[in-house]
């Protein structure tokens, strides 16, 4: 149940309860003594001091109604009745007179509004106070999440090997490249590697025809396996290069790009969608999945992204391509979202939250993919209140979507910079990389 739905139920309850409220709803000074003590009033047994008098529970409830009441009271027979536990009941007028000789104030009669206020405070601290638990099918969905993450993605970056070196780690122009071999088709595209038989997966590693007529002849067969074209056909001339960044950072991509397509493939609501919805949901979500990633490993200190025994700074980005318009708001994304200090599992769904978005260009099945992102917004929401502490756990989910949505522009940004740089600089990028910004959806012919 979302908080503003709590808070509406908070009130509705409030406003049905009885007017005899408990002790706990008035601020009265209760007596510690052991001794049984008389209520100043009837004589029955007295609970505490109320409105200023030692009474009991009936005379204390009595008394709040008779100052609300808008008619006088009046005695039916000489206004010298005797109140007794028995009697108390049977002349109101008398009863109220007596409860204001031994003390008792109206002025400490709470409002009506005062009264609803408070009881809305009592049961948001229980709620607060009771420990939230996650049902047996959230727990699974974290458990598929984290064991799909874990398995795609290294924050040493281990796996990132074969790649062409940085400008700032090339000497002199003419200098070869002795990382000029890329091994991304090598180590992470094999079938035998993955545990994938072709013939024998459930999982297709290559799309429909239907599909594979809407993208390239080159990157169809292989956008759903993360393989890409073999180094010599992607590599252009690095002594002719504007960007001189671009070949590392275009090996880096194709490197995250592959490992989010494994961690896609990972889960079971993405495998069962069709081949199209997995296209259109992957086309729409891996940039947003790869900062997401990459925030993992941001050091907001040192403004630093720290993969490994590589580390990034922003100038990498610049001299990569990219311009302003894209990397001020990314940086300023990163310090955010980092300094909301998630956890792994917290990562994990908010990855899974941006895949599943139904309203990805060309995805067919709506309903089915809203239903899987419901379900994953109403985890997180139960994984933040079981497992975060303090006053401001209430703002976390609200902040995390709010970062995902401002996400969205920026993958606008970053699809047209990768498009205007491969103008510039073409055969650097690699098909899948093109293939992710391409804005053909996959029903297109």
């Amino acid at each position: 149940m979302s908080r503003e739905a709590a808070d509406i139920q908070f009130v509705y309850e409030a406003l049905n309860k009885p007017h005899e409220e408990s002790e706990e709803e008035e601020e009265d000074e209760v007596t510690e003594d052991e001794e049984p003590k008389a209520c100043g009033v009837c004589g029955d047994l007295a609970k505490g001091y109320h409105f200023n008098a030692l009474t009991c529970e009936g005379c204390k409830g009595f008394f709040r109604r008779a100052i609300k009441r808008s008619t006088q009271l009046r005695c039916p027979f000489l206004n010298k009745c005797i109140i007794t536990k028995n009697n108390r009941r049977s002349c109101q007028a008398c009863r109220f007179r007596k409860c204001q000789a031994i003390g008792m104030r109206k002025d400490m009669v709470m409002s009506d509004q005062a009264v609803l206020e408070r009881r809305i405070r009592i049961k948001k601290k229980k709620m607060c106070d009771t420990s939230a638990e996650l049902s047996t099918q959230q727990e699974q969905v974290v458990e598929e999440l984290l064991s799909g993450l874990r398995s795609t993605f290294d924050s040493s970056f281990s796996r990132f090997t074969g790649f062409r070196p940085m400008d700032r780690d090339v000497l002199t122009g003419n200098q070869p490249s002795r990382l000029r071999t890329s091994s991304l088709t090598k180590s992470w595209c094999t079938a035998e590697e993955h545990g994938d038989d072709p013939s024998t997966s459930p999982y297709p590693c290559s799309l429909s025809a239907a599909s594979s007529q809407s993208l390239s002849s080159s990157s169809a067969r292989s956008f759903l396996s993360g393989c890409s074209e073999k180094e010599e056909d992607n590599v252009g001339d690095e002594s002719s290069s504007v960007y001189t960044n671009l070949p590392h950072l275009a090996d880096l991509t194709t490197y995250m790009i592959q490992d989010i397509i494994r961690f896609s493939k990972s889960l079971q609501d993405f495998r069962s969608l069709s081949i199209e919805d997995q296209i259109a949901l992957l086309k729409g979500a891996t940039f947003e999945i790869m900062q997401i990633r990459f925030n993992m490993v941001f050091n907001t200190t040192t403004s630093n992204w720290e993969c490994g025994c590589i580390t990034y700074c922003i100038h990498d980005a610049l001299r990569g391509g990219f311009q302003p318009l894209l990397l001020e708001p990314l940086f300023k994304f990163h310090h955010n979202l980092r300094k909301l200090d998630l956890q792994e599992e917290e990562y994990a769904l908010i990855q899974a939250i941006s895949l599943f978005s139904p309203d990805r260009p060309g995805v067919q099945h709506h309903a089915a993919i809203d239903r899987v992102q419901e379900n994953l917004a109403e985890t997180l929401k139960a994984w933040i209140d079981c497992k975060k502490k303090g006053p401001k756990k209430h703002l976390l989910y609200p902040k995390m979507i709010a970062y995902l949505t401002e996400m969205r522009t920026m993958t606008e940004e970053y699809s047209k910079q990768i498009l205007q740089i491969q103008d510039v600089q073409p055969d650097t990028i690699s098909p899948l990389i093109m293939e992710v910004v391409s804005k053909n959806p996959c029903n297109n012919v």
